[in-house]
């Protein structure tokens, strides 16, 4: 097979052609006579997965997630920009570099990798070259190499630089001292305590100058600080700030740096309970946290007020609430009293959901959200927000330079590659300056055409989605059509770019398939209520609302009757697995990572809390509606040959669910194919050619049945 772009050469192409303007270039593509992007072309692109704004403005840090074929991985790298200067600067070569955060005095760049440590660097007699923990990293910005902020092997989660003193604040799970880690180990060799494996976490605050100091001396046995063996070895030169007995994930330090919140989570990474996720303050001198909240939502992205008064969080959809009952409603912004706790909900006139959420240094409050098809910004104030930046498509990793007021941004529409612009200010963010030019192929192929299309469900409920036709074909009749079906199914499909194993409706469209993306019942950026309808009927109230607007289009002689397809993945794959149990319309069916059944996936899905809230109940509570939802039930109606994909560990979605569904459809002689990705999670995160293969067999699925 040829790839058509090197790993060096994708380096090249982002430092040494980043001209003005992508919008424009990626508008003119529309030109005839372009070719089709090819498979090879779409799963080689580019993502920009972190972007940040230096405190004075003048510089950014941004971090890009690119397919290493020759290496059988995917490269996570930083890149500079500076003002003025070109090309791009590449920060980072270790190939796993990410999470990068500016220091308050713009020296240094902090960002989490597992790259080995220096040889130098190693605690004596230490000859582990395969240690693979991922630890904070510092990076002098204007010169010098990156150095570790500690050794220690340490279970990072999360880390936020205080405002003063180029201090790092940290949370890991408390390490053990020498003789309890060794006593564990005598007693349970290597035995998995299933729960008890797990610890609370240490939240800890070291400064660079001291983790520098330590980095320049060679370790030795004899210089290295003894310490205690029935003590923990936390990093020398750290303080302990404060211990909890659950896991810490977001971590923000007050303006003034007295103060230290942080948001909890469960220890072993299983949503179980929303209790284990609770919002709480501690001294930054330490001491016993206050709990702040006690509520049903997860909180997340925690930012100050300036006068360190109010911490404003955002609760992303399907993450609870924090006025009353659980409930999976869309996202939403609260500013919350650090002092007494109580809180009030900001943009509520908004009737979509919101997304991600930044403070100005003066305060001013703005957040992305999404409305139909488009994830536009505005600003908040009370119960109002105010359109900020209209350009169709969807914005993205919102930051704001603390000096000046100039604000970063990502920015992609159908089409068009996702970018990072910067805009003078928040109000003139319609006229940015691009500063990225990342996957320039797709300005030099034929652009899929798109629009909305609403229809009404079978209740008489409005529901929209997109149609996304075959370059120079919009408007024809009687197209074969993909119905593509998005996950979550907190999620919405619109005006945005995508082009990888998860999202490949483009090079669908590109291969001759008008796809269809429905926002079905249970989909974000339609109100509440509208994300509320899929409770309790989980599968069939969505699936309703997908068939329905197949009718539409086939009744509008849009989607030719005799040549459709269905798909998705995740949620996606549930609903694919359980349409097919309802109708034989389909030719043909490609499905990842769906649950079958609801029962044994409540019990092993790493987020079993929202299943049950889902369903109304636990499996012994609503059997009736854990089987009626499910289409393992219904199996004997299938006759749509079906492709399957799994990752043999995912912790979400079982690959013992896709083992169940290609067992029945064996049983019953319905054609099928599964593909176990070994090593692979609930995304498909480690090995680009899992992905690659996921979407060449399933194109071909599609060809061989529904040509």
């Amino acid at each position: 097979m040829r790839l058509i772009r090197t790993r060096a050469s994708l380096a090249a192409l982002a430092a040494g052609l980043l001209f003005a303007t992508p919008y424009r270039s990626l508008a003119q593509s529309a030109a005839a006579g372009l070719p089709p992007i090819t498979l090879d072309e779409y799963l080689n692109t580019t993502e920009i997965v972190a972007a940040e704004l230096s405190p004075d403005g003048s510089a950014a840090v941004f971090g890009t997630n690119s397919p290493d074929w020759s290496h059988d991985r995917f490269e996570k790298r930083l890149w500079l920009w500076r003002r003025g200067a070109r090309p791009l600067m590449p920060l980072t070569s270790a190939g796993d570099d990410g999470q990068p955060e500016w220091s308050p005095d713009g020296q240094y760049v902090a960002f989490v990798s597992d790259r080995p440590l220096p040889a130098t660097q190693k605690p004596a007699g230490d000859g582990n070259d395969k240690d693979k923990t991922g630890r904070i990293w510092i990076l002098p910005v204007h010169g010098g190499e990156a150095f570790p902020l500690y050794r220690e092997p340490l279970r990072l989660h999360a880390f936020s630089w205080a405002p003063k003193g180029n201090v790092v604040v940290f949370s890991v799970m408390e390490p053990l001292s020498k003789n309890a880690d060794e006593a564990y180990k005598k007693e349970w060799k290597d035995t998995v305590e299933w729960r008890n494996k797990d610890r609370g976490d240490t939240l800890l605050a070291l400064a660079v100058d001291a983790a520098e100091h330590v980095n320049q001396q060679t370790p030795m046995a004899h210089e290295d600080p003894k310490v205690p063996a029935d003590q923990p070895a936390y990093p020398q030169g750290s303080k302990v700030i404060a211990h909890s007995t659950l896991g810490i994930g977001d971590i923000a330090v007050s303006p003034a740096g007295d103060q230290v919140a942080f948001e909890t989570g469960p220890v072993a990474d299983r949503l179980e309970d929303p209790a284990n996720t609770e919002l709480f303050t501690v001294a930054f001198s330490g001491g016993t946290p206050h709990q702040v909240t006690h509520n049903e939502g997860l909180e997340g992205q925690l930012a100050w007020d300036p006068a360190g008064k109010t911490i404003y969080v955002l609760v992303r959809a399907a993450g609870g609430s924090i006025d009353g009952p659980y409930q999976d409603v869309q996202g939403r912004v609260y500013g919350i009293d650090a002092a007494s706790g109580t809180s009030h909900r900001l943009g509520s006139k908004f009737d979509g959901s919101w997304e991600n959420l930044t403070i100005s240094r003066d305060g001013r409050i703005f957040a992305i959200g999404l409305k139909g098809t488009n994830r536009l910004v505005y600003q908040l104030h009370g119960d109002e927000a105010k359109l900020v930046a209209q350009t169709p498509g969807a914005y993205g990793r919102l930051s704001i330079a603390d000096h000046g007021g100039s604000m970063l941004f990502t920015h992609s529409a159908i089409g068009e590659p996702t970018q990072v612009y910067l805009a003078a200010q928040p109000g003139s963010m319609d006229k940015p300056e691009a500063i990225t030019a990342f996957n320039l192929v797709f300005a030099q192929r034929a652009k899929p055409e798109w629009q909305p299309f609403t229809w009404k469900g079978e209740d008489g409920t409005p529901v929209e989605g997109v149609l996304i036709y075959p370059p120079g074909v919009k408007n024809a009749k009687r197209l074969r059509m993909l119905t593509l079906i998005h996950g979550g199914p907190a999620d919405a499909d619109g005006n945005r770019f995508g082009a990888n194993w998860y999202d490949w409706a483009g090079l669908a469209a590109a291969q001759g398939w008008l796809v269809f993306r429905p926002n079905y019942r249970g989909s974000t950026g339609y109100g509440d209520t509208f994300q509320l309808g899929i409770r309790p009927h989980l599968v069939s109230a969505p699936g309703k609302d997908i068939l329905s607007g197949v009718d539409a289009l086939v009744q509008q002689g849009i989607a030719d009757p005799d040549h459709l397809a269905i798909g998705g993945y995740s949620y996606g794959g549930y609903m694919t697995n359980w349409i097919i149990t309802q109708t034989t319309r389909f030719k043909a069916a490609v499905t990842g990572a769906g649950a079958v059944e609801h029962a044994a996936n409540w019990g092993f899905d790493d987020l079993t809390f929202d299943d049950a809230w889902y369903l109304s109940g636990s499996p012994w509570e609503k059997p009736e509606l854990y089987e009626s939802e499910a289409a393992l039930f219904q199996m004997n109606k299938v006759k749509t040959p079906t492709h399957m994909v799994g990752g043999d560990v995912d912790n979400r979605v079982s690959f013992f669910e896709q083992i169940v569904f290609e067992r029945a459809l064996a049983r019953l002689n319905v054609p099928r194919a599964l593909l176990q990705f070994p090593g692979e999670n609930h995304p498909l995160g480690n090995n680009p050619w899992h992905g690659y293969i996921k979407v060449r067999e399933e194109l071909k699925w599609l060809d061989k049945y529904a040509k």
